[in-house]
């Protein structure tokens, strides 16, 4: 009998959430440690989620933040499901969040170009049951995705780049003439999916983790996106300038986003350069992160009150200066399988949307 009475409890919990979500497109960044997950709900509670977080250890952990999303948002299924390439942050949460919220359809970039020995065994042993009794599509840059009241493009996948140019785009991109480009990126990265998303007069870009030359292709010399008010940062706020780095100013400065959102770890993400560029490009008003980044310090970093997770373990002091060295020098992080917090947008269809952290319940409107 409890049992039946949680459900109903639930079922009317959800109805109601649903209900008063109805008209707006609401989008959780979704902390899952450095990985990468943001679930978006359409005007009318068609869900669509861009990757799934770590697998490994993590796996039960980050499909538990999403499904905390998904039931805050009063959603029963994914409607669908973009992984936007075979690393295993955006992918490894993938059979643990399935097994527990059914998924309607699959979207992904194609094979993996790297073979990393957990990716071909996903493919091979996992990937196929998953998509048995769903779909599966490989996108293409100009594709779209059909969801109710969202008009949804793919601008990367692969490695290609839109050609054509969406509402709002067109014309010379000023920026290409200092883009010095480095070299192909051999790795998954640079296969992203890279995805826009218009609500009315609202539009966002989630590039995915797309790095240095995909970005100069995609917005040089024509930038065919245009402006946007929410650039959910690439590659979780990684740079610099290298064959494997991202944000490049000719990408954040020609979109100019009102607001960038950063799905970052505390030593992942955020260093200095790429933060110069993202806190520098015009036209923004705010830059909100999923955690304090210990590689830009208070130097290079927000407010606290912009930020929805603080630290992994007890600091003797705030750090100003970024944290010494680099990847290969970093300690890795200790696990952190404590209360994850959220960002989260709501955006109406006429361009005005807010932003809440859901740690303080900061909420700031634009």
């Amino acid at each position: 009998m409890r049992s039946i009475s949680f459900l109903f409890i639930y079922i009317v919990f959800a109805i109601s959430t649903a209900h008063s979500q109805m008209g707006t497109l609401q989008v959780y960044v979704v902390d899952v440690e450095g990985g990468n997950a943001t679930l978006f709900i359409g005007p009318t509670g068609e869900s669509a989620l861009i990757d799934t977080g770590n697998g490994g250890a993590n796996a039960i952990r980050d499909a538990g933040r999403i499904l905390d999303a998904a039931n805050d948002a009063g959603l029963m299924q994914i409607d669908h499901l973009i992984t936007t390439h075979w690393h295993g942050d955006h992918f490894g949460g993938m059979a643990e969040l399935a097994s527990n919220i059914p998924i309607g359809a699959y979207y992904d970039p194609g094979p993996s170009v790297q073979g990393q020995p957990n990716t071909v065994s996903f493919l091979a042993d996992v990937y196929p049951g998953l998509i048995a009794d769903a779909s599966r599509t490989i996108v293409d840059p100009g594709d779209t995705i059909s969801i109710e009241g969202l008009e949804w493009t793919i601008v990367t996948s692969g490695g290609n780049v839109l050609d054509t140019d969406l509402t709002g785009g067109g014309g010379q991109n000023s920026y290409c003439a200092t883009f010095e480009p480095q070299g192909p990126d051999t790795g998954e990265n640079a296969q992203s999916i890279g995805s826009h998303i218009r609500f009315g007069e609202f539009t966002a870009l989630h590039p995915g983790d797309i790095t240095w030359d995909v970005e100069g292709a995609l917005m040089c010399p024509e930038n065919h996106i245009g402006t946007v008010d929410v650039l959910f940062v690439g590659h979780h706020g990684q740079g610099p300038a290298s064959p494997t780095g991202s944000n490049t100013p000719q990408l954040v400065n020609a979109v100019a986003p009102r607001v960038s959102l950063i799905n970052n770890g505390t030593r992942k993400g955020g260093q200095p350069e790429p933060m110069s560029i993202i806190l520098n490009s015009p036209g923004l008003e705010d830059v909100w992160m999923s955690h304090f980044s210990l590689l830009s310090g208070q130097e290079y970093t927000v407010p606290g009150i912009f930020i929805a997770n603080t630290f992994d373990q007890e600091l003797d002091a705030m750090p100003i200066a970024p944290l010494p060295g680099s990847r290969d020098t970093w300690p890795d992080p200790p696990p952190h399988n404590g209360t994850a917090y959220w960002l989260k947008v709501t955006a109406m269809e006429n361009g005005t949307f807010t932003v809440t952290n859901a740690r303080n319940n900061f909420t700031k409107s634009y």
